[in-house]
C-alpha cells in the first residue's frame, strides 16, 4: 500500500500547474543587503580583538604623534616648519593607514569563507554581502577618525578653525576609509590573508615613494608623472596641506635665510598644491573609496577560493 501511495503521489495531477519563482532569493537586494548588515554588526561588536583594539591602538598613535610633533602646526617663520607640519600629516597618513589595510585582511578573509556556505544555501547572493562589509565599516573608521584628529590636530597647534579642522576630520576620514577598503580588495582577489598582505606591500611602498613628500611631483621625471595623480596618498597629502596652508598670507622664511614668501606661495612653487583644487581633492578622496568598495564587490561575486 506504501508503494502504491508513493507511486500515485509521485505523478503530478494533469491540471497541476509547476513551481516556479520569480526570483532567485526570497528577499529583495536591498532585503538581502539590511539582513547582512546586521549579521556583520553583530560579528564587529563581538570582535572586540578588531574594533576595540584598533580604537586603543588610535588613541596610542594619536598621543604619540602629539607628542612628537608637539605645536608643528603653530610654527610658521620658516620653510623647515611647513615641511615638518607637512611631515606630521604624512607620517600619519602612511602609518595608520597601512594598519588599517592589514588589519582588516584576516576579518575579510573569515567573513568570505563564511559566506560561502550561506551563499550556497541560497540566503543572500554576493553583492548584498560585499557591500554590507562595507558599509559596517563606516562608523568604525568615523570613531576611529574623530579620534585622531581630535587629539593630534590640538596638541600639534594647528589653527583653532572650525572649518579646517572639518577639512582635517574629512581628508583623514577617507583617507583611513580607502586604505581599509584597499585590504578588503586585495583579500577578496587572493586565496587567504597572508598573500593579500604579500600583494598590498608593493603599493604602499610606491604610495610612499610617489606621495610628493620625498619628491615633489614637479620634480618626479614626466614619465613617472602620471602616477602622482593616480597616488591616493598624494591627494591625501593636498587636501591636508592645502585646507591648513592654503589660505595663509604670512610670510616665512626660505632655506638660504634671506627671501621670504607667503606661505600659501611656497605651497604653490614648491608642490604645485593650489587652494582652488581643495575641492577636486576631497572628490577624488571618495573616488578611491569608491573603486576599492566596488572592485571588491565584483571580485567577491566572481572569483571563488573554495577548493572543496
Amino acid at each position: 500500500q506504501n508503494q502504491e501511495l508513493v507511486e500515485r503521489l509521485s505523478k503530478p495531477d494533469k491540471d497541476a500547474n509547476e513551481l516556479s519563482f520569480p526570483n532567485k532569493y526570497s528577499a529583495t537586494f536591498f532585503g538581502q543587503f539590511l539582513a547582512c548588515l546586521w549579521k556583520q554588526n553583530l560579528s564587529y561588536w563581538r570582535n572586540p580583538q578588531y574594533t576595540a583594539v584598533r580604537f586603543f591602538y588610535t588613541g596610542i598613535i594619536s598621543l604619540m604623534f602629539g607628542t612628537i610633533c608637539w605645536k608643528f602646526g603653530s610654527r610658521r617663520e620658516s620653510q623647515q616648519d611647513i615641511f615638518n607640519a607637512m611631515g606630521s600629516m604624512y607620517a600619519a597618513v602612511l602609518f595608520m593607514g597601512i594598519t588599517n589595510a592589514t588589519s582588516v585582511q584576516p576579518v575579510v578573509y573569515v567573513e568570505r569563507f563564511v559566506s560561502y556556505r550561506e551563499r550556497a544555501a541560497g540566503m543572500y547572493s554576493a553583492l548584498p554581502f560585499a557591500f554590507a562589509q562595507v558599509a559596517v565599516e563606516f562608523p568604525y573608521v568615523f570613531v576611529q577618525s574623530l579620534i585622531y584628529s581630535g587629539i593630534f590636530y590640538f596638541m600639534a597647534e594647528f589653527e583653532c578653525n572650525v572649518y579646517k579642522f572639518v577639512w582635517y576630520v574629512y581628508f583623514m576620514y577617507f583617507t583611513l576609509l580607502y586604505f581599509t577598503f584597499f585590504g578588503m580588495m586585495t583579500t577578496s582577489i587572493t586565496p587567504n590573508h597572508n598573500v593579500a598582505a604579500i600583494i598590498g606591500a608593493p603599493f604602499f611602498m610606491m604610495w610612499n615613494l610617489f606621495s610628493g613628500f620625498m619628491i615633489s611631483h614637479m620634480r618626479i621625471p614626466i614619465w613617472w608623472r602620471w602616477y602622482y595623480w593616480a597616488n591616493p596618498i598624494a591627494w591625501s597629502l593636498y587636501g591636508l596641506l592645502t585646507s591648513q596652508y592654503g589660505d595663509v598670507d604670512e610670510r616665512v622664511k626660505l632655506g638660504d635665510g634671506v627671501h621670504s614668501v607667503m606661505v600659501k606661495e611656497l605651497l604653490e612653487r614648491q608642490f604645485g598644491f593650489r587652494r582652488e583644487l581643495l575641492g577636486v581633492a576631497g572628490i577624488v578622496v571618495v573616488g578611491f573609496c569608491v573603486v576599492f568598495a566596488v572592485t571588491f564587490g565584483l571580485a567577491i561575486k566572481f572569483f571563488n577560493f573554495m577548493r572543496r
